[in-house]
């Protein structure tokens, strides 16, 4: 049992100017789109479990080779996340299940040396649907610089009976980043930096 991938594309931006300043050096966001037929579309699957664990592996090594090579290395690569778009013939667990395994994500988050989660999206969208792709520092999740998201579409993607699985990354944090990050606010208000309640 292997993924069905009718198709790859990449995306790829280098920003020069940014807030009519330029750049302090190129700032690049670039993703992997994989087309893949959903092996669940049109029917109800109790037990997604089979085809996650055979897909999960197999796109997640496949998509993050593509994606350490878009980068030069995984060191270059300092904020990523994913993204899932399932078509109309499917459940948004269906996009869930292809990107919330480890199966899938570790290959990415090992490849670049990673200790934050990937930020994520798992929408539902006919051909030429919004593809977002949220980005995090991949070591430091309060790091605002690099909250950041990746925003294109694929003209006939997805089909109905299909998803498509998305890796993304940026090799920096918006250029001329002044919002402060989470730990001074959490200062101000008191609160302890740990605290899960504090956004």
């Amino acid at each position: 049992m292997t993924p069905e991938i009718r198709k790859i594309v990449t995306y790829d931006e280098e920003v020069l100017i940014e807030g009519f300043r330029p750049a302090a050096m190129p700032w690049r966001m670039f993703a992997v789109a994989a087309v893949v037929r959903n092996p669940w579309a049109g029917r109800y699957v109790e037990d997604l479990g089979p085809e996650i664990r055979a897909y999960g592996p197999v796109l997640g090594e496949l998509m993050t080779r593509r994606m350490i090579a878009l980068g030069g290395s995984g060191e270059a690569i300092e904020a990523y996340g994913k993204a899932a778009v399932v078509g109309l013939d499917g459940e948004i667990e269906h996009a869930s299940g292809l990107i919330h395994t480890l199966r899938f994500g570790n290959h990415y988050r090992q490849a670049v040396e990673a200790k934050s989660y990937l930020a994520f999206t798992n929408t539902r969208g006919g051909a030429n649907a919004p593809i977002m792709v949220p980005l995090m520092d991949k070591n430091d999740a309060g790091r605002r610089s690099h909250y950041l998201t990746i925003q294109f579409s694929i003209p006939d993607a997805p089909r109905d009976d299909e998803i498509v699985v998305v890796l993304g990354a940026a090799t920096g944090g918006r250029p001329h980043h002044r919002i402060g990050d989470r730990y001074q606010d959490l200062k101000d208000l008191g609160h302890d930096l740990e605290n899960p309640a504090a956004v």
